[in-house]
């Protein structure tokens, strides 16, 4: 493994990366201004040097081995590390404290995530930070590229990921939620028989919590809403559910239920939809520095938000 590494070139590892890309030698080749059989021999030379096959042959092009993957990941992990590092030092030879890039769920949007933020600013006022916000399936091959430096959210189920670590925060549930003013507030022991003349508006399916919800319809005796909107943006549904009489299952941390809200929950039990909010970030890297006290400031707000637990782990 020394030898292989000693040898290793990042030229190489950019030419996997734009073969993997575009399934083909000759248009990898091409970008990076070489000859195809200049190409072909980097690969070639690559394979004797791990003794494994990286790429194969179809009538669809070139495509990736289970070895080719791996080391397409590694070096896609190698050049997003360095980017990173690079922009970091030229924060710092400008003045800045550095630069966060972290990846926001709904569940954290409306109130952890914010009070972090104010907080670690307060500490470093010239920390860069950006936000980016989506669902774990869009966020954690982000987070596994070293695109992300943190997700903060619903903790996802992880089953023999050793490359990310859990930090659970604190403990998050699922509403239904309505307008204010919604017939169905006026009920006054709500069944979920009430709820099915109404629309839903719902996350997308290749989410965890629309899985719930579908399997909790499929109870309800295979349940279609009548009418359905996917949607995880918050200000869309908000604006959605003020000017009509659908409801919304969303993370009641982001659904602003206070007295003056315009929003209102229906008081019926949920049978799934708790679990614990937390950050995920990668194992095999130490944070940088600012997304360690970003972390930090994470723990500090969820303390005063549901004082319970907030240093426990859930593990890897």
């Amino acid at each position: 493994m020394s030898r292989v590494i000693s040898r290793l070139k990042l030229r190489q590892l950019r030419l996997l990366i734009a073969v993997g890309q575009h399934g083909s030698i000759l248009h990898a080749a091409r970008e990076m201004n070489l000859s195809q059989p200049a190409a072909t021999k980097m690969i070639k030379d690559l394979e004797i040097d791990f003794d494994v096959l990286l790429f194969e042959r179809t009538n669809r092009g070139v495509v990736p081995t289970v070895f080719g993957e791996a080391l397409i990941r590694g070096g896609q992990l190698v050049f997003s590390q360095i980017g990173t590092t690079a922009q970091e030092m030229e924060d710092l030879a400008g003045g800045n404290a550095g630069r966060i890039v972290v990846g926001t769920l709904l569940a954290a949007s409306g109130g952890l995530l914010p009070m972090a933020i104010n907080t670690v600013l307060a500490q470093r006022p010239r920390l860069a930070i950006k936000v980016v916000e989506g669902t774990n399936e869009v966020l954690m091959p982000r987070l596994r590229a070293g695109e992300l430096d943190l997700i903060v959210g619903r903790l996802p189920v992880l089953r023999h990921r050793s490359d990310l670590e859990q930090r659970r925060l604190m403990q998050g549930r699922i509403a239904l939620v309505v307008r204010a003013g919604h017939p169905l507030l006026e009920i006054g022991l709500l069944s979920f028989d009430n709820l099915r003349p109404y629309g839903w508006i719902l996350p997308p399916p290749d989410t965890t919590l629309r899985r719930q919800i579908d399997q909790f319809f499929v109870a309800e005796g295979q349940y279609a809403p009548p009418t359905l909107v996917e949607s995880v943006s918050y200000l869309t549904n908000r604006g959605l559910l003020a000017a009509s009489d659908m409801i919304c299952a969303m993370p009641a941390e982001a659904a602003d239920l206070g007295p003056a809200s315009t929003l209102a929950e229906l008081p019926l039990p949920l049978p799934f939809g708790d679990g614990p909010l937390g950050a995920s970030f990668r194992s095999n890297t130490s944070l940088p520095p600012a997304a360690a006290a970003l972390l930090d400031a994470l723990e500090q707000a969820a303390a005063i938000l549901q004082p319970i637990s907030a240093n426990d782990r859930i593990g890897k």
